[in-house]
């Protein structure tokens, strides 16, 4: 059996560690598949936003995070971030998705996924539920830009 792909569909995947270093790893790797797929339109936004969320993860949990790059066809990019923390934040709940809302003046955090709310065109997350010691195995949280894709 053979398998098609269209394309210009494509996936990048990166294990990150828990380490302060990770969100520069994570932009570089999408910097450079980005640069290398032509894709520069929206290149600072899939960086800025991939930034963010690996940031949330070192600052967040104690485990490592996993990356994945996917080219979904149309100009249509997908980054999803995985890590070992089981809570998933606004806005990436359940639809009508809460909004997150902006970080006061002068604060030092809190404006990433107000960032990702404003900027990616789809977003959502999901618990990835319990192994067979009921331990949480972490959640997913996942954003898109560019083709057809908006937010409702």
């Amino acid at each position: 059996m053979v398998t098609v792909s269209p394309p210009d569909t494509w996936v990048y995947a990166l294990r990150l560690p828990h380490d302060p270093r990770a969100a520069r790893v994570a932009r570089m790797t999408v910097r450079a598949a980005l640069h290398g797929h032509g894709l520069l339109e929206v290149l600072d936004t899939v960086e800025l936003l991939t930034s963010e969320l690996v940031s949330n993860v070192y600052r967040h949990t104690k485990g490592p995070a996993a990356l994945r790059l996917a080219a979904l066809g149309g100009g249509r990019l997908r980054v999803g971030v995985r890590d070992s923390h089981p809570y998933v934040p606004a806005p990436f709940g359940k639809p009508p998705w809460d909004r997150v809302a902006p970080a006061p003046a002068g604060a030092e955090d809190g404006r990433g996924l107000h960032l990702v709310q404003l900027h990616a065109d789809v977003w959502g997350g999901l618990s990835l539920g319990r192994d067979a010691h009921g331990r949480s195995v972490g959640k997913l949280l996942w954003f898109e830009v560019g083709g057809q894709g908006t937010m409702t």
